[in-house]
């Protein structure tokens, strides 16, 4: 069974005004003290105002639910007692005129020096899923053959749609702030492991990005863990959204390394095809129409249907069926957490979407 790990980053936010609170040293000192974190599991992000948490390797679902759960709850008590609380949005819904400062580490510092006005505004929070891979190789086959998926991973995710305190017009305002970055979006198709290794080292080796960190492509190979990284997804308003999106992508990794050793035939996906649609899922979410691995464009109804039939025999397998499946209706029926915070905000203003934002610290 192909073993499942998440990390969830979330904004540390002033609990009246939602402004972002450069408090992480002493959220995680104070979490440090909790009996239910470890300290390995909570750490610091590019800016004080955000704080990361990952779970252990998980082999099912519910482990992934009980320690996102535990974090989030040790996370959020720690805040509360340094003055602050924690924020599960994807943007910032406010920001001062003044940056945030950034944590003092030498990369941070150097990202800093280099594109200061991209670090100023990375107040954004994602979700990241490792899936685990038997060697690299099948984590290449995995990211060409998981790729054309991303898109509907990222709409179903989709949880930031205000910055500077307006709606943006996008679902997820995240993946466009950090579509900025020199290597972004999309992965592209590789040949092999070796093509991914020369590709990457390229962009090293000259200097183009100072290490393989910010390769920040949406899926990736990890470089310390023997794992392929989703990083498309927003991060989830509550823990079960979360628990949903690692059961799929766990399912589409299954789905896919069967469909390498039966050797299906890879069907060519066009990378510009697969930027628009990424960037089509980040302004509608789920809201109207998303962009099939075949390059049509169809209605959001139909893709979810599409995805859950492709992946159903590996959910089965997993044992992850009747849960996600669950989850998935859950999400037709409410929307995505991106249509909450719009009608939270619609509805009673500022008040009702800090409620929103900060309950799913401690909520399932």
């Amino acid at each position: 069974m192909i073993t499942v790990g998440v990390e969830e980053e979330y904004l540390l936010v002033d609990p009246e005004t939602l402004l972002p609170t450069p408090l992480v040293q002493q959220v995680r000192a104070a979490a440090r003290l909790a009996p239910i974190a470890d300290e390995r599991e909570v750490q610091d992000e590019l800016l004080q105002a955000q704080i990361e948490v990952a779970t252990p390797v998980c082999t099912d679902l519910v482990e992934v639910g009980g320690h996102l759960l535990r974090l989030r709850q040790a996370v959020a008590a720690a805040a509360q007692v340094s003055g602050c609380r924690i924020a599960v949005s994807a943007t910032a819904p406010v920001r001062t005129a003044s940056p945030v400062p950034i944590t003092n580490t030498a990369r941070y510092v150097k990202m800093q020096q280099e594109a200061r006005l991209l670090v100023d505004e990375q107040l954004i929070c994602g979700m990241h899923v490792h899936v685990g891979m038997p060697d690299r190789e099948t984590g290449v086959a995995v990211l060409n053959r998981l790729r054309v998926w991303l898109p509907t991973l990222l709409a179903m995710s989709a949880n930031g749609p205000l910055w500077d305190g307006r709606d943006t017009g996008f679902a997820s305002w995240r993946t466009i702030v950090f579509g900025r970055w020199p290597v972004s979006g999309p992965p592209p198709r590789f040949a092999g492991l070796a093509d991914y290794e020369a590709r990457a080292d390229a962009l090293v080796e000259p200097g183009l990005i100072p290490d393989r960190g910010q390769l920040y492509w949406h899926a990736r190979l990890s470089e310390r863990y023997p794992t392929v990284e989703v990083r498309c997804c927003d991060v989830q308003l509550e823990a079960d959204d979360a628990v949903m999106l690692a059961g799929v992508v766990r399912g589409l990794a299954a789905t896919v390394v069967a469909e390498e050793k039966a050797g299906v035939t890879l069907a060519p996906c066009r990378p510009e095809l697969l930027q628009a649609a990424t960037w089509h899922a980040a302004r509608h979410g789920l809201g109207s129409t998303l962009v099939d691995p075949t390059g049509r464009l169809r209605s959001s109804e139909d893709v979810l249907s599409t995805l859950l039939r492709y992946i159903g025999p590996a959910l089965e397998e997993n044992g992850d069926h009747r849960e996600v499946t669950s989850l998935v209706h859950r999400l037709r029926r409410r929307g995505t957490a991106a249509d909450r915070q719009r009608r939270a905000l619609a509805e009673a203003g500022l008040p009702a979407l800090r409620a929103l934002i900060t309950a799913g610290a401690t909520t399932s």
